[in-house]
């Protein structure tokens, strides 16, 4: 049993667990604004429909995306890993040239994501440097023709691809 916690090695640690990646974005002001999270987990609770994710406490954009209301989380395919990166980016630009569909309550969806979420902040949690954050589901869309998951695992972006034989 390896007993030096310090952040290296629970990141390399932890990392050996893959996990979704999701957007979670909103309007505000007119303006999508978003943040992509590599700890995404569904089933949560089915009564009432949860799901949660983690953000880290020195985040600048949760506090506006859970300003805006309602958050749409997309749960982003293999072939997304460019539009992910370019959200989780600084750049001020982060949604230009992203096909996005908004809703009247202001959820913002990627179009080619696997999975939509119609979400609203339920609960934070304090969870050391993060919070541990819980969204109601409102409403659900399962994008058929989207391909392989993205999924995040030993710091890297990652798809589940179908072996050959099958």
């Amino acid at each position: 049993m390896k007993r030096d916690l310090d952040p290296s090695s629970l990141r390399e640690a932890f990392g050996h667990v893959p996990s979704a990646v999701a957007a979670l974005c909103t309007l505000v002001d007119g303006a999508p604004q978003g943040i992509v999270a590599s700890t995404f987990t569904v089933g949560v609770s089915l009564d009432p429909p949860l799901v949660m994710f983690a953000v880290q406490n020195s985040s600048r954009t949760w506090p506006l995306v859970r300003a805006g209301g309602r958050i749409g989380v997309s749960v982003l395919a293999a072939s997304q890993r460019d539009v992910c990166r370019q959200i989780a980016s600084k750049s001020a630009e982060r949604f230009a040239g992203v096909d996005i569909t908004t809703t009247g309550p202001g959820a913002v969806f990627l179009n080619d994501a696997g999975l939509w979420l119609d979400c609203s902040v339920e609960s934070e949690v304090p969870a050391g440097d993060h919070s541990v954050v819980l969204l109601r589901v409102h409403g659900t869309s399962v994008r058929d023709n989207s391909g392989d998951p993205l999924v995040f695992q030993g710091s890297e972006f990652r798809s589940l691809e179908q072996p050959s034989y099958v």
